[in-house]
């Protein structure tokens, strides 16, 4: 991996930090948006930039199922030989970054909240 990359955000990425507006929003934390994009730039991008293998190897983990194992396989495939899918737990946020060569893509951010399931949507009462 090289010493130094330069990071770009992706579109993906970008919605979702509106998605992470909303349900901060929704959560009356509106402050709390303005503080993740604060650590965003002054924090996490510059730390990227200077060491891009900072997150976890994330093409390394197994997957439990056969499904996962054959998702798995279609992305290593379709990111080719040369590219580093990582991930990068900060704070209350889950980051997915891909580096190819010079480049850091950042693919997608979650608030931590968001990752959990809405049982009763999903079920019913």
């Amino acid at each position: 991996m090289p010493a130094r990359v330069t990071v770009r955000l992706t579109a993906n990425f970008q919605r979702n930090l509106d998605t992470i507006r909303a349900f901060l929003e929704e959560h009356d934390a509106a402050s709390t948006f303005e503080r993740l994009l604060k650590d965003l730039f002054d924090l996490v991008i510059p730390n990227l930039e200077s060491f891009p293998s900072l997150g976890m190897d994330f093409l390394s983990r197994v997957p439990g199922s056969l499904q996962g194992k054959i998702k798995l396989a279609d992305l290593t495939r379709r990111l080719g030989g040369d590219a580093n899918l990582r991930e990068l737990i900060f704070g209350d946020y889950l980051i997915l970054y891909a580096v190819q060569d010079a480049q850091l893509y950042l693919l997608s951010i979650k608030h931590h909240l968001q990752l959990s399931f809405d049982l009763q949507g999903h079920w019913g009462s």
